[in-house]
């Protein structure tokens, strides 16, 4: 027996003790160390109720084949100082993509999140001809450069919106309808002898706040991704939540009514009203041409005052999607995040904030997501990498999911 009794223990954190057990228990210790690290054996052995004897040998096996490191030893404490347990970052490595309708961003990702090469493009509604040349560009680059070991490459990871080809978008190109009837898993397999994931680009950015963000402290939260088009994503309980169809968390369908008309109440979609899209449309209206994030942060007194209209306005929408989601969801918090500059996030936040009842206990906690722009990029690559080290986040189905196509069929 290698399992201490009396202890209650998290669920993923607990192994089976038998023969044949030995890879659950090893994904047990790898998941142990990878959210708690540094963390000695003792206290491994507390959290997941093995044995220290069974520690012993799954510590020396992981460490033999180089998944963990020695990362120090903890003094202040009686007795012989505790040596602390860390993901070895040289472990693995990932490759994250992540294409959207303004820009496409590949990342090279280290075992422990570490970027250690970034590759951006700043450009409006890429054909597939130029991503697959920007993306294969990227990959060669990282190899030439050895930023990362291919021998140790866990995967690549491609983050994107679903019916990237088909949502009308303002100044969307025709030619843009080529990506609905594009194959890019296949046309990203035809790049690597490793396995590519695939996830809808809000979902992989709630991942990548799971696996190296605010995840630490909270196990169920929604993740709302201000982007060109506006996304959501799940997670409950540790774990990704696709849903039937791989539409939950689609907060642009949210139904959103409007009384400024002072009479009968208009219904929109927030995804129609609500993007960065719509933000650089409604500066456009003004006079002000604004066309890349960064370029929100280079107003002057005038523009600054109208982002502030048209966050006030928004905030009443976006209180109305949170409360909502409290009602059907219930998580733990709400996160904000995308390709919003972090200090617009947050004076929207404050405008959010202003149409809740600091009272109401039921509604769940607001917050800025920790990751920025690059969030989906690293929730690409977490895909491959919690794949590699056996995590609760692993999802075999990124293995086989291609991006929805075809809204009509919805509507069928």
């Amino acid at each position: 027996m290698n399992q201490t009794l009396g202890a209650r223990h998290s669920p993923d954190l607990t192994g089976a003790n038998v023969e044949d057990a030995g890879a659950h228990n090893r994904a047990v210790v790898l998941r142990c160390i990878h959210r708690e690290a540094p963390i000695s054996r003792a206290e491994i052995a507390r959290q997941t109720g093995f044995t220290k004897p069974a520690i012993a040998r799954i510590v020396d096996r992981l460490l033999d084949e180089g998944l963990i490191m020695e990362a120090r030893r903890r003094h202040g404490l009686r007795g012989q100082p505790a040596i602390e347990l860390e993901i070895n970052p040289d472990a693995y490595y990932a490759i994250g993509i992540n294409i959207d309708r303004d820009h496409l961003t590949i990342l090279a990702v280290d075992a422990v999140g570490n970027v250690r090469a970034r590759v951006h493009h700043e450009k409006r509604f890429i054909l597939p001809s130029e991503f697959m040349q920007l993306t294969s560009d990227a990959i060669s680059h990282f190899q030439r450069s050895r930023l990362i070991d291919d021998a140790r490459l866990a995967g690549i990871g491609l983050a994107m919106p679903d019916w990237l080809g088909e949502i009308s978008l303002l100044g969307k190109p025709d030619a843009y309808q080529e990506w609905t009837d594009f194959d890019v898993r296949t046309a990203l397999e035809s790049l690597t002898p490793h396995p590519v994931f695939t996830e809808n680009e809000a979902n992989a950015a709630a991942l990548a706040e799971l696996n190296y963000g605010l995840g630490a402290e909270s196990s169920s939260f929604f993740y709302i991704a201000v982007n060109a088009c506006p996304g959501g994503g799940l997670v409950l309980d540790g774990n990704g939540h696709r849903g039937a169809m791989g539409l939950s968390g689609e907060i642009g369908w949210l139904p959103i009514a409007d009384g400024s008309d002072g009479e009968a109440q208009k219904v929109q979609l927030l995804g129609e009203i609500f993007s960065l899209f719509f933000l650089y449309d409604f500066l456009t209206g003004h006079g002000i041409k604004v066309s890349v994030p960064q370029d929100l942060l280079m107003l002057d007194a005038r523009g600054k005052r109208l982002v502030s209209q048209w966050l006030k306005e928004m905030s009443a929408h976006l209180a109305v999607a949170v409360k909502h989601i409290a009602m059907i969801v219930d998580p733990d918090a709400v996160l904000v995040g995308g390709r919003l500059p972090i200090r617009i996030v947050d004076e929207l936040l404050r405008y959010v904030h202003e149409h809740l009842d600091p009272e109401d206990t039921n509604l769940p906690s607001l917050h800025r997501a920790s990751i920025g722009e690059d969030a989906s990029a690293m929730g690409a690559a977490a895909m491959p990498m919690a794949a590699a080290l056996m995590l609760a986040s692993a999802d075999v189905a990124q293995r086989t999911r291609s991006p929805l196509k075809f809204m009509d069929r919805l509507n069928n």
